[in-house]
């Protein structure tokens, strides 16, 4: 595979807007297409914003009516803003695309990464992204003072996170001692060339997330390093050692087609080849 260029748009001071940095991503793509530019990988930390992909539902957007930006990526609603690390791997694969294999890449090297800061991280069955395990259910505090065999998360399909406080927020489930995801992946491939990419929660607020349903999903939350490490993290620090750990995935893959005819298992916040 051909090297992998990293180019930083902008941090700190210089986060980038959500939208300028879509134009970007569609134009590196283009030129990808073309072979006029290498492999390319944008790395930057977006203004705070929050994204909608093609399968984000009424029900999980904010209750207040903040803006969302809906995109053409895979997966749900997710938020980008000021301590996530965000990057946009711009690469060209066999066609036909094994996009499940592209995905699984991108948690292997956001692994890697969060293991050389001393945290242990996984992939849940079903659901893309990097993860921080919780205890056993049986080993977890009780909601409410109620046994977690009646938590309505799981049993009230009509149950809203967003509208009972801090005790269900996606922000505390390091305190419930529940998954709880560290890196969302949500892409897109046109034309054999990836879009979209990896959120890496280095320091951010994560309250943020408590005002939507992030990916969808009702019975985990989000963390970050800074949260299970117990101490200030910050980009800067990060971005070197996820740029090795994308370089060495990505550079050294051993990149196949999918086969022609074969189930493709889409992960949950992927987009199937267009």
């Amino acid at each position: 595979m051909s090297e992998l260029r990293f180019v930083r748009l902008g941090f700190g001071e210089e986060a980038v807007d959500y939208q300028e940095a879509w134009q970007k991503q569609r134009e590196v793509h283009a030129a990808r297409f073309e072979d006029t530019v290498p492999d390319t990988c944008l790395l930057l930390e977006h203004l705070p914003v929050y994204t909608a992909g093609r399968r984000t539902t009424e029900s999980e957007r904010p209750l207040d009516g903040t803006p969302v930006v809906d995109v053409d990526r895979g997966g749900k609603i997710t938020w980008h803003g000021p301590g996530q690390l965000v990057g946009y791997p711009i690469m060209k694969l066999p066609r036909p695309v094994d996009v499940v294999a592209h995905v699984r890449r991108l948690e292997d090297a956001l692994i890697r990464t969060a293991a050389e800061f001393g945290v242990e991280t996984s992939r849940v069955e079903g659901r893309s992204g990097v993860w921080v395990l919780g205890d056993p259910v049986e080993d977890r505090p009780a909601l409410g003072g109620l046994s977690l065999d009646f938590d309505p998360r799981l049993h009230d399909e009509e149950f809203d996170p967003r509208l009972n406080g801090p005790e269900y927020a996606p922000s505390n489930a390091g305190q419930r001692r529940e998954d709880r995801k560290l890196a969302a992946i949500g892409i897109r491939v046109a034309k054999g060339v990836t879009m979209h990419g990896f959120a890496l929660n280095v320091n951010p607020d994560n309250t943020w997330f408590d005002r939507i349903v992030p990916c969808g999903i009702r019975d985990a939350g989000v963390t970050s390093l800074a949260y299970e490490l117990g101490r200030g993290i910050t980009i800067a620090e990060v971005l070197p050692v996820a740029e090795k750990h994308l370089r060495d995935v990505l550079e050294n893959a051993d990149l196949a087609p999918r086969a022609v005819g074969a189930a493709v298992p889409e992960p949950s916040n992927a987009v199937a080849p267009a």
